[in-house]
């Protein structure tokens, strides 16, 4: 029976397992469909910057009650599951409580994981509340649509459930400890871990005859492993998938000014051949540059093709808090911009773009890109380009530089900015000023009264 147990237990595993590197490959597919980008420079400044914001959590302690709760949340799940590894062992080898040999080293660890499964348990309540109770403006808003709202409590509901679990198993696991059950109770006659907080189930289970307690233990003890197995494949569905990707995705973020624009490499050449008198513009290019000189394909971008995967990795990554929207000037003015849903956007993009490939083997043309039939083009020309979304995220995501880009497709492909925009770029390539004076008339101004 053990033994059925154990190759039950390694194929649950596997095939968990199995799934998450299966779908985890697909996300970086999809992430290097974008163009390649160098960020691996000032590695150290990369790595403090992650340490403080990804690991630290700086940004999210800004506002202290959501930033406390969270860390609480965030730390207590991610430490309470370092347990994890000792169920692996067990159902592997069909041991029990296999690093109990540390005596009270394991039963502090044991004592500190219950009482952190508590802090989860009341932290996600508090969370539920503000997400389903209370008014709050930024989980209300036009893209929370029914699957953001409903997949921030399906996640919620997981991590109850899962503390729920865990507690269960402690409390039988140390009542069956108690009464001196075979395969439970240590050689030595200690209990192995501590228990302050499922030890309050015991009343509950006093008295129930050792088969129902067993019962209880590993009914508790396989749903929990299965359920987190479970939540860490739902993840890949998720937006909680920043819990993996919050790391990377501020390390590989902007160190430079948040305003400093990349340039166009092909652009900057030519304003340099316009400057430079004694430059001929007809000259082929010399050395190494020749094979590499050319037309760029297009300018600025239509579709998640002509991002950059740093941009993708953005999408992914993007937690759906409403941070960026909530400091958004043109979002509080009334506009249709939603830094939010620039990035809840990209992803779906991506994902329907990664589903066409699974289908086809490559992508096959749909008819769709991610401006227009995703991002309308008034959102774009809506944002002031304050660098705002950018500050508020607390995971380095940047939808400004997304919008760029499309701005930049928009005029410099099609042409088909705003027509006071347009005006005004028109002005300054005929008369070098945004005026709609020629260049001998632009001094009259100072002759007026």
């Amino acid at each position: 029976m053990q033994i059925l147990a154990q190759i039950a237990f390694i194929l649950v595993f596997a095939i968990g397992i199995g799934i998450f590197v299966r779908n985890v490959r697909r996300m970086i597919r999809n992430i290097k469909l974008g163009r390649k980008i160098d960020r691996t420079d000032n590695s150290g400044i990369r790595w403090k910057k992650m340490a403080k914001i990804a690991l630290g959590q700086y940004k999210m302690v800004r506002r202290p009650v959501s930033g406390i709760v969270h860390i609480i949340v965030y730390l207590g799940f991610i430490i309470i599951n370092i347990e994890v590894l000792e169920i692996v062992i067990d159902g592997i080898f069909g041991t029990h409580r296999i690093f109990s040999f540390a005596g009270s080293a394991y039963s502090f660890l044991i004592g500190a994981f219950e009482i952190l499964a508590l802090l989860v348990f009341l932290g996600v309540i508090i969370f539920w509340i503000r997400r389903n109770i209370l008014i709050i403006k930024r989980f209300r808003a036009r893209e929370m649509t029914s699957w953001p709202k409903n997949d921030a409590n399906y996640i919620l509901y997981f991590e109850m459930v899962l503390m729920f679990l865990f507690l269960v198993m402690n409390a039988a696991d140390y009542q069956l400890q108690l009464n001196v059950v075979e395969g439970y109770a240590l050689e030595s006659g200690q209990i192995a871990g501590a228990f302050p907080v499922s030890s309050l189930f015991l009343p509950l289970l006093d008295g129930l005859s050792t088969a129902t307690l067993i019962a209880i233990e590993r009914t508790a003890w396989w749903l929990h492993i299965v359920g987190i197995l479970f939540f860490l494949n739902y993840l890949y569905y998720s937006k909680h998938l920043h819990i993996l990707l919050a790391f990377p995705n501020v390390y590989f973020s902007k160190i430079r000014p948040k305003t400093e624009f990349d340039n166009i490499e092909a652009v900057t050449k030519e304003v340099q051949l316009m400057m430079d008198p004694n430059a001929d513009p007809f000259a082929a290019p010399a050395g190494p540059e020749a094979e590499e000189e050319g037309e760029p394909e297009k300018f600025g971008a239509s579709d998640i093709f002509d991002l950059n995967q740093v941009q993708l990795l953005n999408a992914y990554t993007c937690t759906e808090c409403g941070r960026c929207t909530d400091q958004c000037p043109a979002n509080n003015t009334g506009k249709l911009l939603s830094p939010r849903k620039i990035m809840m956007d990209t992803r779906d993009r991506m994902e329907e773009v990664g589903e066409n490939i699974n289908k086809n083997g490559s992508f096959e043309p749909d008819g769709k890109q991610l401006l227009d039939d995703y991002i309308l083009r008034e959102e774009i020309w809506a944002c002031t380009t304050c660098t705002m979304c950018v500050e508020a995220c607390p995971v380095g995501i940047d939808p400004l530089s997304i919008i760029m880009e499309m701005r930049r497709y928009l005029m410099m492909e099609q042409s088909a900015g705003p027509a006071d925009l347009n005006t005004a770029m028109g002005n300054i390539e005929n008369n070098g000023a945004p005026w709609p004076y020629n260049q001998m008339d632009r001094l009259n101004w100072v002759n007026q009264n």
